[in-house]
């Protein structure tokens, strides 16, 4: 479409009123890149949110919310409880994807019938992310990732992407919110580069859009997560865990499903949200050993623990580092021994004090033991109910 647009305009036409509506017929969504006075600096998110979009229906997946969302990064960890939510309220949700055809799949079954719209796109096209956010009201930006590929550093994925988005949405004309989630512990001096990345790509984002909402959610824990999964496959595969430095650092992780909640609050608002910026964790600190102890209990095992100092555990992490460019095949995708992660792991990552929270957003965070890590029985080695009997719960399995 913008194609064609280029080339009609190298054609010496009188621009009369006449000519210029035939040209608007032709390609009727070319205008919505524009400010509202043609522009292409203004920055035109609404002063009040989406709180006044015409509603219709019960407010249920059949009903009509009045949103039109593209979120990127949706067919990820948190992406689909994001959508899940969208669409349980009557929201269309355009689901941008650059992988294969069935990555998305999942997701079209939580909104009613031509409710979710997967569109394949390429983050680094210009002319295709316009495409799908063309006939959107809102923006989400949740794209992120905590390792280097071949093809994607961190900076360009959780920076350069996320500074692209907010200047296509500030041409757009029609985006009413745009809602980027970050990462806890975001700061130019933090020792993790992702989470150097991600402040870099917050205060980019802010000078193009003022008005973003920014979320900066703790590690998350669910069924799908980077966190827990890992220690717990590790721990059934080698019978024991690793614990980074001493396991006194201090997280607090956070619930998926709530921080997909607390998104869907900011959309509910009235704009109270616009301009600022949340930080996620959930009711409890932890300590790494902590938490480790939590994964134990939930699957039934004896802890073991090998301690490995902060220096010795980047030794073991660097090799994937140095020979990521080097070799001319994909390398693994790290798991335990991420250094960004380690990184990140060396210092406390836990909620400001005088930082927006759930709270302010009318949300109470569920603590994590129950329901939240329930998916941890999968890996009792007796199947769900092992260690319910006496006899089990005093066994060593390595006695």
């Amino acid at each position: 479409m913008q194609s064609v647009y280029r080339r009609l305009r190298h054609h010496h036409f009188d621009q009369s009123p006449a000519q210029i509506a035939s040209f608007k017929s032709l390609i009727p969504l070319s205008d919505r890149f524009n400010g509202a006075n043609g522009s292409r600096s203004a920055s035109t998110l609404a002063t009040k949110g989406v709180g006044h979009l015409v509603r219709k229906g019960t407010g249920g997946r059949s009903s009509v919310s009045g949103i039109v969302a593209t979120v990127f990064g949706a067919t990820g960890f948190l992406g689909r409880y994001l959508v899940q939510q969208l669409a349980k309220m009557g929201s269309q949700v355009l689901v941008p994807f650059r992988g294969p055809e069935d990555s998305q799949r999942h997701l079209k079954l939580m909104g009613d019938l031509g409710q979710i719209v997967p569109m394949k796109y390429n983050p680094r096209d210009e002319s295709s992310i316009k495409a799908v956010m063309a006939k959107a009201n809102v923006v989400i930006n949740l794209i992120g990732r905590e390792y280097e590929t071949r093809n994607f550093s961190f900076e360009e994925v959780n920076h350069h992407m996320a500074e692209m988005l907010a200047v296509i949405a500030k041409e757009h004309g029609g985006i009413m919110r745009y809602i980027q989630v970050s990462g806890l512990g975001a700061s130019p001096s933090s020792p993790s580069r992702m989470l150097r990345a991600k402040a870099a790509a917050e205060e980019a984002i802010l000078r193009e859009l003022p008005e973003v909402t920014v979320m900066r959610p703790a590690v998350m824990i669910g069924t799908e997560d980077r966190i827990l999964n890992p220690w717990a496959h590790f721990t059934k595969k080698y019978s024991f865990l690793p614990l980074m430095g001493d396991g006194s650092t201090k997280i607090q992780p956070v619930y998926v499903a709530d921080v997909a909640s607390a998104i869907i609050a900011a959309l509910k608002d009235d704009g109270s949200s616009m301009g600022k910026t949340y930080e996620l964790g959930g009711p409890e600190i932890y300590t790494i050993h902590e938490l480790a102890e939590l994964m134990y209990d939930t699957i039934r095992e004896w802890p073991r623990y090998v301690k490995v100092p902060f220096p010795v555990a980047k030794v073991l992490a660097t090799p994937r580092e140095l020979l990521l460019n080097k070799v001319p095949f994909p390398m693994p995708v790290p798991t335990i021994f991420n250094l960004d992660l380690i990184e990140a792991l060396s210092t406390d990552t836990v909620v400001s004090d005088d930082a927006l929270t759930f709270e302010d957003l009318g949300i109470t965070p569920r603590k994590l033991k129950g329901y939240p890590t329930e998916f941890l029985i999968q890996y009792r080695k007796g199947g769900p109910q092992y260690g319910s009997t006496v006899s089990e719960k005093v066994s060593r399995s390595w006695d």
